[in-house]
């Protein structure tokens, strides 16, 4: 019986890691949808400018010193929305396809199954996107622990970091329930081998860069 309560916890679990994989694929679906949606209006847009182009074009007058002036303006202001934009963007790392899952080899996949697969994939996006969420705050708006941590990601960048997304073991253990075991190991290896990740070390760690 003990036995079998065990082989039934371990189902529900499995269950509900596949229930979140088949949640984030649905909204990845609905935002594909939205996209297409807007993408048709835009091509519309473009086709009615195209059929409807005048016969003549106005000039462009000659901006006076005070629309020199606002021209400048709008464009700092622009430039400062996508520094912002930037500075708060957080990449995620792409599910595991069914077609990928099936092409890393048996004998690196052993027991790990896709949805198990997935469900490290979502652990790893969730203490990314848990890390720089806490980097791009300023230090005024963070507690105490926030701000060690703050402190602590930015001096484990290095040059060989810059411009990518990366996790270390701890950010692991401080966002999400994962066991740095043997079989995560593995399964880190077959994100490498789908090439989700690469790994990087220097200074005691080993960083997990985002591809």
């Amino acid at each position: 019986m003990k036995k079998l309560g065990q082989e039934l916890f371990a189902l529900q679990t499995l269950l509900e890691e596949f229930d979140k994989c088949v949640d984030n694929q649905r909204a990845r679906l609905n935002d594909l949808k939205e996209l297409e949606e807007s993408f048709q209006k835009d091509l519309e847009d473009v086709g009615h400018m195209k059929d409807n182009v005048p016969a003549h074009m106005p000039k462009r007058e000659a901006p006076t010193q005070g629309g020199e002036s606002v021209m400048k303006q709008s464009e700092t202001l622009q430039q400062e929305h996508v520094k912002k934009s930037s500075r708060s963007f957080i990449r995620e790392m792409d599910f595991i396809t069914v077609s990928e899952f099936d092409s890393i080899p048996q004998y690196m996949r052993g027991r790990v199954s896709y949805e198990q697969l997935n469900a490290a994939v979502q652990s790893i996006n969730t203490s990314v996107t848990a890390k720089y969420k806490i980097l791009h705050q300023s230090v005024k708006s963070l507690n105490n622990h926030s701000r060690k941590l703050q402190q602590r990601f930015k001096e484990q960048e290095s040059k060989d970091t810059r411009g990518h997304f990366f996790v270390v073991e701890d950010d692991f253990r401080e966002f999400t329930q994962v066991k740095m075991d043997k079989r995560f190991q593995g399964i880190l290896s077959m994100l490498r081998h789908c090439q989700r990740l690469k790994e990087l070390r220097g200074g005691g760690l080993t960083r997990y860069l985002l591809l």
